[in-house]
């Protein structure tokens, strides 16, 4: 296998509405006022919201993303409205195996941008730049059953649900709590 610090794609991309690409030195201002408008809505699902935000830490994590995307670890996006260049979500494909390759995709959404669908659309140019780019022979979303709002996502897109995996991992309150497994594989 070719080594994946040489793999060439681009680092960004658009759909119709949307423009994704890498994390870049200084999205941290608008990341981190995206996160502060959103914590209630993400601390059941994501651990980072249960901690202290500062600007200075978004930032340092969005130049480690930067870092990481260069290399081929992970491949975070960041989401911004097209019309208007408005950062509006954080997605990427992680949890990376090259030797597939497969690939999973985490998203959330500015609260304040919810319900428009630029999730679903996001998503969707996500999963077709990872089969078309990545050369992806799978894709998976996994989330708590009861995120509804994420398995939504995952169902709107034609995502099979392969199976829940029970008492998979630790909420962010500590308890046990499933994960559903939604997955899209080369034909």
């Amino acid at each position: 296998m070719t080594n994946p610090i040489l793999k060439e794609f681009p680092s960004e991309f658009t759909t119709d509405r949307l423009l994704i690409r890498m994390p870049m030195p200084g999205d941290g201002q608008a990341v981190f006022d995206a996160v502060a408008a959103s914590l209630e809505e993400l601390k059941p699902w994501l651990p980072f919201a249960n901690y202290e935000q500062t600007l200075d830490g978004v930032e340092a994590n969005l130049r480690e993303s930067h870092a990481k995307f260069l290399k081929r670890e992970d491949l975070r996006l960041l989401v911004f409205l097209k019309e208007t260049g408005e950062f509006i979500a954080s997605s990427g494909l992680h949890r990376i195996n090259w030797d597939v390759p497969k690939f999973e995709i985490g998203y959330w959404i500015d609260t304040r941008q919810g319900g428009k669908g630029y999730i679903t659309e996001a998503v969707e140019g996500i999963t077709r730049f990872a089969f078309e780019e990545l050369a992806a022979n799978r894709v998976e979303i996994r989330c708590d059953p009861n995120n509804v709002k994420s398995r939504a996502v995952a169902e709107r897109l034609n995502y099979t649900l392969e199976g829940i995996l029970r008492n998979d991992d630790r909420g962010v309150d500590g308890s046990l709590r499933d994960t559903c497994i939604f997955a899209k594989v080369k034909k």
